[in-house]
């Protein structure tokens, strides 16, 4: 007997997940194995129960769709669910399964279906997925909000207004907040697409800080300056492109 497919939902509104459930009835070889009602509840099953194929809402409170892909541990087949066609879009080139754009029709869904199965055939493209997807969502310009990072079971929401500075450490980046210090698996260029120009300034190619945390700048040689923090005894090094910044907003 040939094994069921397992899929988990999640999306925020129950209607959604209800109308998903019941296209599924249709298909005896697809096991509901759990629906959530966001992305951290997603995030948890999905690491749980390793489904095969998830029905994803992107826009989520809490987290939404796109900052859970890099938190999956064993990426399963994405089927994407939106109300916004401008994120749809973006999901559909960048090789998800496929996306329904709500509200959607049963023969839309079948049509996602086999897609998806077509996915499930293919292990290189299912494991380039959310690799796609995350450098896909990577090169978008949009500023960050929040930051997430995971550490272990524990999921840990930033918010950027609670940063105070950001620096390199090889392939990570080391967030200094108030609610303490976290790795993230990030680059410093993309920190610098995604951080709000009017709230950080890169001031070396090693580290950003949070406008709002500067106290002042020191001169220290001939062309030489150190940036000292509000509440942070250690000084930061400038460079010369990061005293540039640091003087439309200073001086």
């Amino acid at each position: 007997m040939q094994e069921k497919l397992s899929v988990v939902i999640i999306d925020d509104e129950s209607l959604a997940r209800q109308i998903v459930k019941k296209y599924l009835e249709d298909y005896p070889s697809i096991a509901l194995t759990a629906d959530c009602s966001n992305g951290l509840e997603g995030i948890k099953k999905i690491n749980e129960l390793h489904p095969d194929l998830i029905f994803l809402d992107i826009q989520m409170p809490k987290i939404n769709g796109f900052e859970m892909l890099e938190l999956i541990d064993e990426p399963p087949v994405i089927i994407f669910t939106t109300a916004y066609d401008q994120y749809a879009i973006k999901a559909f080139e960048v090789n998800a399964a496929d996306y329904l754009l709500k509200p959607f029709s049963k023969e839309r869904f079948d049509e996602a279906i086999e897609k998806a199965k077509i996915f499930l055939r293919d292990k290189t493209k299912q494991s380039n997925q959310i690799k796609n997807l995350i450098a896909h969502n990577d090169e978008q310009k949009e500023y960050l909000e929040r930051i997430i990072v995971k550490e272990g079971a524990n999921i840990n929401i930033i918010p950027v207004d609670k940063i105070k500075y950001i620096e390199a450490q090889d392939d990570y980046v080391l967030i200094h907040s108030e609610m303490g210090k976290f790795l993230k698996q990030k680059t410093m260029k993309y920190l610098e697409r995604h951080l709000n120009p009017k709230d950080f300034i890169r001031i070396h190619r090693s580290y950003f800080t949070a406008i709002k945390e500067v106290e002042k700048i020191e001169q220290i040689g001939k062309d030489s300056y150190v940036v000292k923090l509000k509440s942070i005894v250690k000084s930061f090094p400038v460079s010369k492109s990061g005293y540039e910044n640091l003087k439309k907003f200073l001086i």
